[in-house]
């Protein structure tokens, strides 16, 4: 515990500060509505506009605006076929690490979790790149642990740029970093960067993470932000729903991605909508109740609040409830999954974050697609260097 603790000191002390205005915006919003308020005008209001105001962004998270699934979900697809047309991009994460310094009460990684921690080596790496390409898929996700001493800056940048070699589009979701050290792995070839709030509500997420650098709210609140001033193309936000009030922290994720897109406008922004779920020697995930009918609202009302925003679904998600929201409002989907270090060529290094509800391989999400009438997008970027 002594080193954890000195690890998370020396994170600390490198921690990069930049303006508060889009913290404070969203945390002087946090906790104003009340949901239980809303009325069946206030959502039919809402229904009815092009563009939302926060009120009625709101309106469409209430409880009253469940019995309006089915206008919202019309509503929804409409703009997600006018923004994005038929298609579906496919992507895959990759692990090379899972060592972490953080003591999240709810992860798998966490650093009091007596799991098996490994990472791969540069030549373990491609091989698993080189598996993964053979799928046809061209976009990846990197994935460490928040550990900078396992995982540090050189060892994710090698990765980074070796990826280059079989993917046109590479995002990463690591520990935050500060500008100067996004640019870096953008210069060596990351497109995006995902970086979970988990939860917007400040007193509980200090509850909720007992020690580690990730205990900085304010720090990795600024991730995205950060990133987008490294150069990074497109940013990923979510919440970890079930933490907290879902829906007041859906409202907070989604303000905190439109402050974002009005400050960097050339900015891809995305959604995550990750529930919480089960992990090793925790198979029973203790959460505040989130349905898959609040799931899906919580999406739908993404879609409506910010039309552009790309929208992922998890394999964390059971089949049907993944191949029905693909067209309606998710335009990202993940295949072929694994959630340990490695898997893709090789036996699993070391022990997965969670556990999934979806295995199924990329041929078999291009299959459903297509039943689907669906278009897969395996590259929609295309590298001149």
């Amino acid at each position: 515990m002594e080193m954890i603790d000195n690890i998370a000191k020396q994170d600390l002390a490198h921690m990069q500060r930049i303006d508060d205005d889009i913290l404070n915006q969203v945390m002087e919003q946090y906790g104003v509505f009340d949901f239980t308020q809303f009325t069946e005008d206030c959502v039919e209001t809402a229904l009815q506009k092009e563009q939302l105001t926060l009120k009625d962004f709101a309106a469409l998270l209430s409880p009253v605006a469940e019995s309006y699934l089915e206008q919202i979900a019309q509503r929804a697809k409409q703009i997600t076929i006018r923004q994005f047309g038929n298609s579906v991009s496919l992507f895959t994460p990759l692990y090379i690490a899972n060592y972490c310094v953080n003591q999240c009460i709810y992860c798998g990684f966490n650093c009091k979790n007596q799991i098996h921690r490994a990472k791969l080596t540069l030549s373990e790496i491609e091989r698993e790149y080189q598996a993964i390409a053979k799928t046809g898929l061209r976009e990846i996700l990197i994935l460490t642990g928040e550990s900078r001493i396992q995982s540090d800056l050189s060892y994710i940048g090698q990765a980074v740029e070796l990826a280059k070699q079989y993917f046109s589009t590479i995002g990463i979701e690591i520990y935050p970093l500060n500008s100067d050290e996004y640019t870096y792995l953008h210069q060596k070839g990351a497109d995006f960067v995902s970086v979970y709030q988990e939860t917007y509500h400040q007193e509980a997420y200090q509850k909720l993470h007992l020690a580690g650098p990730k205990r900085d709210f304010s720090y990795r609140f600024h991730a995205q932000e950060r990133a987008l001033m490294g150069g990074m193309r497109g940013v990923g936000l979510g919440a970890l729903l079930g933490l907290d009030d879902f829906r007041q922290d859906a409202l907070a994720c989604g303000l905190h991605a439109k402050r974002l897109q009005q400050k960097y406008p050339h900015a891809e922004i995305s959604f995550s909508v990750p529930r919480l779920r089960p992990y090793k020697n925790h198979e029973k995930a203790d959460s505040i109740a989130v349905h898959e009918t609040q799931l899906l609202q919580v999406m739908m009302a993404y879609r409506l609040w910010l039309p552009f925003a790309g929208i992922c679904i998890s394999t964390r998600e059971r089949i049907a409830f993944r191949d029905n929201v693909v067209g309606l409002v998710a335009t990202k989907i993940s295949a072929g999954v694994k959630t340990g270090v490695g898997g893709h060529e090789q036996e699993e290094k070391g022990d997965a974050q969670f556990v999934i509800s979806d295995p199924r391989s990329v041929e078999e999400i291009r299959s459903m697609l297509r039943q689907k009438n669906m278009q897969e997008v395996f590259t929609d970027y295309i590298r001149l260097e």
